[in-house]
């Protein structure tokens, strides 16, 4: 598309063709998908798009970024359409990300709680840059990042983004609550990912006390195996039995054991998988 041509469309609803649109960078929304994808695939089919996509003009001068209708961009090239309506706007970085957080936050009825800290975090670094502070964004005021969560839940949210991958999915999928996820988030990598390892095996999660105790041995530099091990080997009422064998399972294994050594032969093997996936990840470091 010639540059002439490219200007004449700011500030216009027009037709732009679908391969000229590249995705936002670090678009923190998930895309629809299912049964949610399919039922917008088929809306396009019947009534075309009804609302215009918002976009800005990229980087590169030739293409257009898409800052609101990821989904609808995504629909239409599921139904066959080769263009799509735009509104095209001249828009800054801040600018953008402001737009495409709000857009999403505002359209979308159900959020995942890494959709939020992604999008909280983007929205604040952008107000950030405009001259807004922490104390402002707690206000429920224009310039605030959510008229529905205080500034304290928005900063709550924030930290989730320095979980590791598999301890967010953990909040998303609703396996961990988000009090212990927050105090986890104040854990480094290492000790996340050797948290990790005890919850997949255990097939269990810290509680909000222990997950403060341990934020609180991380922060005062004590944080090891050891410790790690005597917190997560507490028994939780709402965790007990979560795990369970029957004896009748395990006898053939065990011919000759009673249900002690059994229970202490399965201790041990779990402690020596335990061992031999953090010996793994640290020659993997060393490497």
């Amino acid at each position: 598309m010639k540059e002439t041509t490219k200007k004449e469309t700011i500030g216009t609803i027009t037709e732009l063709p679908l391969e000229l649109l590249v995705a936002f960078a670090e678009h923190p929304f998930k895309p629809y998908s299912g049964e949610q994808l399919w039922d917008l695939v088929k809306s396009i089919e019947e009534h075309g798009v009804l609302t215009p996509i918002l976009v800005r003009p990229a980087k590169d001068g030739q293409r257009y970024e898409i800052i609101s209708g990821h989904n609808r961009v995504n629909a239409a090239r599921r139904a066959g359409l080769k263009t799509i309506p735009a509104a095209v706007r001249e828009m800054d970085d801040d600018e953008a990300t402001l737009a495409m957080v709000e857009s999403n936050l505002r359209q979308r009825e159900q959020l995942l709680p890494s959709e939020k800290a992604f999008a909280y975090k983007m929205q604040l670094e952008a107000l950030k840059h405009r001259g807004v502070t922490c104390g402002q964004v707690g206000h429920k005021s224009r310039e605030s990042v959510s008229d529905e969560d205080s500034g304290r839940t928005v900063q709550r949210y924030i930290r989730l983004t320095n979980l590791i991958t598999p301890i967010l999915d953990m909040v998303d999928e609703k396996r961990m609550a988000m009090g212990p996820a927050v105090e986890l988030s104040y854990l480094n990598r290492d000790q996340q990912e050797m948290l990790l390892d005890l919850m997949q095996i255990g097939d269990c999660t810290p509680s909000l006390s222990q997950a403060i105790r341990l934020r609180k041995l991380s922060e005062a530099g004590n944080f090891d195996s050891d410790h790690l091990d005597e917190i997560m080997d507490e028994e939780k009422p709402n965790q007990r039995e979560k795990v369970t064998f029957r004896l009748e399972d395990l006898v053939p294994y065990f011919p000759e054991s009673s249900v002690e050594e059994i229970r202490d032969i399965i201790m041990k093997l779990i402690e020596r998988e335990v061992k031999r996936r953090r010996k793994e990840r640290s020659d993997d470091r060393d490497r």
